[in-house]
């Protein structure tokens, strides 16, 4: 195993030179690869050197031990802390372990009691370690995750459109049993408690939250013979409280499914006295593609108050059936979209060549390629409004003269549409790369303008930064080392020492004056880190000016 990364903290050089020489670190497990003077220093390089254990010292100049120790505790929580210190102090141990440090100990530093602890911390580290990678651990908390996460991919599943692959292989991971079916039906099922039956109450009246689980009970006992399924309570939604997708075979079929569900609705009726509505979706050819059919299962509801309620609903009933089979749905729109967002080219012309493949296997009516066009092009105009992209520029260099308002007139010409739908397609990849660019580089200058405008400010941090970039700090962080080169504090240290030397170049303020209008409290502090920077006191490079 790797050795463990361990940082050294205290304002005595001595003091850590002799930590460092007199710990055999290898043998014990850990490789010291930084030291630091105080807690300030420390907490910049713990950023960049990312160890798994400090040990430091309790009293030291600009940051205590036992803050640092905190501020540790907020941005890492699960470093490990050794503090020592030179005074048996109980309020100093008690303020340790309310921050969890692992261990306490008095100077001067014992070598063999050092190692003991170190020893200690290394099998603690393994063991932790060790529990995060233990395979049957893993299992077995995955096992009993497993209805969480079947549940709740059952409800993405029929909330929205899905890449056929990624179901398959989710369906298949948790045991869902709908692969390889000829088609899919949702229903949406709906509780109509208020008019249980007041004349002949059931003990589970009163417990309106077990009656969805003894619905669902009852409906997997009677479909269970005849079709594959898998149910989900999905109280999410206003329309319906159980959804369910059903495996329709070439041994059974759409009719005789109906059927069943409709003897499910009396069955329920009779056994739990409260009336059910179940609501039938059109079928899908695509298992990616059910939310589709749970849509019109809840449109189906709808139609409640005109069918009336207590049995089944079926769309294909109440709703004239489209003999239309051209239509840009959800699944193809988000792959569309998808390609153009994040490329390569290559993902965009199969995205293309897909949307082409359709029209060329339809056989409908013009105006039904016309609408499709037409869908077409609305999903590239929304998406250069949703990225603020100049539509003009993207359509203007066109050889036909073609753009999303008159492409539709290209409807029956599949190659004119295809070679136009590829160029705008990339060219509408192209300035969204442009523009997420040119984002980036907009909010690290607003963000190295704000440290500008603030640098004066001692408690000036990435936090503050990021709520004013409405960012996350730790994007914020990998963004700006990546856009400067420099991590934020390093960058801020830079601001702040370089408004000093200008300062002392240019007035003759004191030393402490111009510490605080550069950020620093404390003035020692300040000129502890200008010698580190420049070599020299603040005091003596004014002198040698």
């Amino acid at each position: 195993m790797d050795l463990y990364r361990i940082i050294l903290v205290d304002d005595e050089e001595e003091v850590r030179k002799s930590i460092i020489r007199k710990i055999d670190w290898t043998s014990v497990g850990f490789t010291v690869v930084g030291d630091a003077e105080n807690g300030e220093e420390a907490l910049e390089k713990i950023e960049g050197l990312e160890p798994d254990v400090v040990l430091t010292d309790i009293r030291m100049p600009y940051m205590d031990g036992l803050t640092l120790a905190e501020r540790i505790r907020q941005k890492y929580p699960s470093m490990k802390i050794v503090i020592f210190s030179g005074y048996d102090d109980f309020e100093y141990a008690k303020r340790a372990i309310k921050l969890n440090v692992t261990e306490y100990i008095l100077k001067p530093v014992n070598v063999e009691e050092l190692t003991a602890i170190l020893k200690r911390i290394k099998t603690n580290l393994d063991e932790e370690i060790e529990q995060k990678r233990n395979v049957t651990l893993l299992r077995e908390n995955y096992r009993k995750s497993l209805p969480i996460l079947r549940e709740q991919f059952l409800k993405d599943l029929i909330s929205r459109p899905m890449e056929k692959e990624t179901v398959l292989d989710l369906v298949e991971e948790y045991g869902i049993p709908l692969a390889g079916a000829k088609k899919w039906i949702a229903i949406a099922v709906e509780l109509e408690q208020e008019l249980a039956q007041e004349d002949a109450p059931l003990p589970l009246h009163e417990e309106k939250n077990l009656i969805p689980i003894s619905v669902i009970q009852i409906m997997e006992e009677n479909l269970k013979p005849y079709y594959r399924f898998s149910l989900v309570s999905f109280s999410g939604t206003a329309e319906a409280e159980i959804a369910g997708i059903v495996a329709v075979d070439n041994g059974n079929s759409q009719t005789g499914l109906i059927d069943i569900l409709g003897d499910i609705c009396k069955e329920i009726r009779k056994l739990v006295k409260v009336p059910v509505t179940i609501g039938i979706g059109h079928s899908a050819a695509e298992l990616g593609n059910i939310s589709v059919s749970f849509k019109s299962a809840l449109d189906a509801l709808g139609y409640r108050a005109i069918v009336g309620t207590g049995g089944t609903i079926y769309i294909n009933d109440v709703e004239p059936v489209s003999g239309g089979k051209l239509q840009f749905g959800g699944e193809d729109e988000s792959a569309f979209v998808q390609a153009i967002k994040f490329g390569p080219e290559e993902k965009i012309e199969e995205a293309v060549q897909q949307i082409v493949k359709r029209m060329s296997d339809a056989r409908v009516h013009v105006r039904q390629y016309q609408a499709y066009v037409l869908s077409v092009a609305n999903c590239m105009i929304q998406l250069t409004q949703q990225y603020d992209l100049n539509l003009e520029e993207i359509f203007a260099d066109d050889p036909l003269g073609l753009d999303p308002f008159t492409v539709i007139q290209q409807a029956l010409n599949r190659d004119n549409f295809s070679r136009w739908l590829y160029q705008a397609a990339l060219k509408i990849n192209g300035a969204m790369n442009r523009e997420r660019d040119n984002t980036a580089r907009q909010v690290m200058e607003k963000a190295k303008q704000y440290i500008m405008d603030n640098y004066q400010d001692p408690d000036l941090s990435v936090e503050q930064i990021c709520r004013y970039l409405h960012m996350s700090p730790a994007y914020f962080s990998t963004m700006f080392k990546k856009a400067t080169g420099q991590t934020y504090v390093a960058y801020l240290t830079e601001i702040r020492l370089n408004k000093a030397v200008e300062l002392l170049n240019m007035t003759d303020d004191k030393t402490y004056v111009i510490a605080s209008k550069v950020g620093y409290q404390e003035q020692n502090y300040f000129s502890y880190v200008f010698k580190k920077r420049f070599g020299v006191s603040p005091t003596k490079f004014r002198g040698n000016r």
